[in-house]
């Protein structure tokens, strides 16, 4: 796990209680969720962005109880639309998790258009949503390392117990965020935009 994702994967854990079941879709790579979803009370269909384009998903209304992407939306030229696309296959009650970056290098795979601050990523999400978290994470230091882009900093395993890199994977100035994420409830049947 990236050292500047592992306190925003606890945070989301904690508002979900590190439980997801039912049918869940999950758009590209989210592995990271996988402790959470229980496979017994669950069907999970994967898909991969750019092979499946969250612009124009191909389920139908209201299929899913969870949809998570992370870290796909700064790779998308309309994410408003993406998100409006992932909420409108979410039913009524179902939980969104959308995950990206507020900074950080270039990462073309295969574009990369955006970053997002809280607010931004707030301002793209439909309105008609019940926000249990709008997070971010970030700091000085590990902005620093993150842009060194030094492999070893960025997979280095997190301890459990006290210690430099748990503080530094924990540690959060919000003048230097890094990474930004959502968890919300669809409350209605069409979530709309305002203009």
């Amino acid at each position: 796990m990236h050292l500047t994702r592992y306190s925003m994967y606890r945070q989301i854990g904690d508002v979900i209680q590190h439980r997801l079941a039912g049918r869940i879709l999950g758009i590209s790579g989210i592995e990271n969720f996988y402790g959470w979803i229980d496979g017994a009370a669950s069907e999970v269909v994967e898909v991969a962005y750019p092979d499946v384009d969250m612009q124009k998903l191909r389920f139908a209304d209201e299929e899913f109880d969870v949809v998570i992407s992370d870290h796909v939306l700064a790779h998308i030229r309309d994410p408003r639309l993406a998100l409006s696309e992932a909420f409108r296959v979410l039913k009524v009650g179902g939980l969104g998790i959308h995950t990206t970056r507020a900074c950080g290098p270039p990462s073309r795979y295969p574009e990369d258009y955006y970053r997002f601050l809280r607010d931004g990523l707030l301002a793209i999400c439909p309105r008609d949503l019940e926000v249990l978290q709008l997070g971010s994470w970030g700091n000085r230091f590990a902005m620093g390392l993150m842009l060194i882009r030094d492999p070893f900093f960025r997979f280095m395993q997190i301890p459990e117990k006290p210690g430099i890199r748990r503080w530094l994977a924990t540690y959060n100035e919000d003048d230097y965020p890094i990474h930004t994420w959502i968890v919300a409830r669809k409350v209605n049947r069409q979530p709309s935009h305002d203009v």
